[in-house]
């Protein structure tokens, strides 16, 4: 068996990394399902002080995997799976992130990133909406930036993420932030986080299952099948002017 999220762990810290590079980490249902199994581990293993979200590869994610991709309610459990975990996790990213890619970063606690990491919520150009993703997303990000990411689709670096709320620290405070968590204990930290992510539990409550039916609406339109087959033969679709 390929295993697609690869595991380990120094000192309470246990590093998930996203390991299918050959299509850059798409969220395909496997992967899905494994980081959710993995997770899960993580959550109940009293060994672990923390949890690290990071990747192989030049790309974080590169959204939802249009061959093979998870059920929007498996990526909703998926990340809300993230939000209620009583360890912190901490995205780490150092290349490229892509519409649901953007989605995992928002349901992580904290988010450094890599000089060379970019980020782009590109739905609109393939004829879909940042639906599911608005989840964790709209609860972190800044408005005026939410508003222009959303709409644009444009690439965007590690400045204009850490201004717009999604990126918390430069990845050379790792070491002390990951030092920090250890030096908390579990009740401290489990509970802190409650009182953090409230807020984003209560948006998944009040909208998951709108959002869902939206996006699902939105993949079986006529936009949608225009932009995903113009993205998969690598040309310009129909509505670009």
């Amino acid at each position: 068996m390929n295993h697609l999220i690869a595991v380990t762990g120094e000192r309470g810290i246990t590093t998930l990394a996203l390991d299918s590079p050959a299509n850059r980490n798409a969220l395909s249902a496997a992967l899905v399902a494994e980081l959710s199994a993995a997770l899960a581990d993580c959550g109940k293993d009293p060994a672990v002080r923390a949890v690290v979200l990071t990747h192989t590869g030049t790309t974080f994610s590169a959204g939802a995997d249009l061959k093979g991709p998870a059920s929007p309610y498996a990526f909703v459990d998926l990340l809300r799976q993230i939000v209620e975990l009583p360890k912190p996790v901490v995205g780490h990213v150092t290349g490229h992130v892509r519409a649901g890619g953007l989605g995992l970063l928002g349901a992580c606690d904290l988010v450094v990133a890599g000089a060379a990491a970019d980020f782009a919520l590109t739905e609109v150009r393939i004829g879909v909406a940042p639906a599911v993703v608005s989840l964790t997303l709209l609860p972190r990000l800044e408005p005026g930036a939410a508003a222009r990411y959303y709409l644009t689709g444009e690439r965007f670096g590690v400045p204009e993420a850490r201004a717009a709320g999604l990126v918390t620290a430069g990845e050379e405070e790792l070491p002390g932030i990951l030092d920090a968590l250890r030096a908390a204990s579990p009740q401290g930290l489990r509970e802190a986080k409650r009182l953090v992510t409230a807020r984003v539990l209560e948006t998944f409550e009040r909208d998951a299952e709108d959002l869902v039916r939206k996006s699902a609406t939105l993949f079986a339109s006529a936009d949608a099948r225009e932009g995903m087959t113009a993205f998969l033969e690598r040309r310009d679709p129909a509505w670009r002017l």
